[in-house]
């Protein structure tokens, strides 16, 4: 071997050498020293109820493109989301450059979508993810609003 292979490798050895014996003899904890003649009750610490992580598993997905009334893609259209029936949005998000759109909502309710950009007329749909499989797509193909630009 060359001369700069084995200090590569005495390096390495030693390092390791070194990290072993820093690591690999941690000292034990020494309990405290009781009293034979008064036991003591373990402490009781007053436990937390374990928060559950939230997981994307049994979400709904719900994707599609919007293109504008001369078939291009459409980006930064508004899209919001609320569950059927109530009046506040949950959900808001924008199409990407290419006009798509994806989110994310609970399975389990139906939902509305709501479509709006400046200069168009909004598009409504009612989405079911109660039912079938966990996710729908959509396209949408937005309108000049009367008295807009066309």
């Amino acid at each position: 071997m060359h001369r700069p292979q084995w200090i590569t490798i005495l390096c390495t050895a030693a390092l390791v050498a070194s990290f072993r014996a820093a690591f690999g003899q941690a000292p034990e904890p020494v309990p405290p020293p009781s009293s034979a003649a008064t036991p003591q009750a373990p402490a009781v610490t007053p436990t937390k109820p374990a928060k559950k992580k939230y997981s994307h598993a049994n979400d709904f997905l719900i994707r599609g493109t919007i293109f504008t009334d001369k078939d291009l893609s459409f980006p930064g259209v508004q899209l919001r989301i609320r569950r059927a029936g109530e009046k506040k949005f949950r959900w808001e998000s924008y199409t990407n450059s290419r006009g798509e759109f994806a989110v994310r909502v609970p399975q389990g309710s139906d939902y509305e979508l709501v479509v709006r950009v400046k200069g168009f007329t909004e598009q409504t749909r009612i989405i079911d993810a109660k039912t079938g499989g966990n996710q729908e797509s959509m396209v949408f193909r937005m309108q000049p609003a009367a008295g807009g630009k066309g």
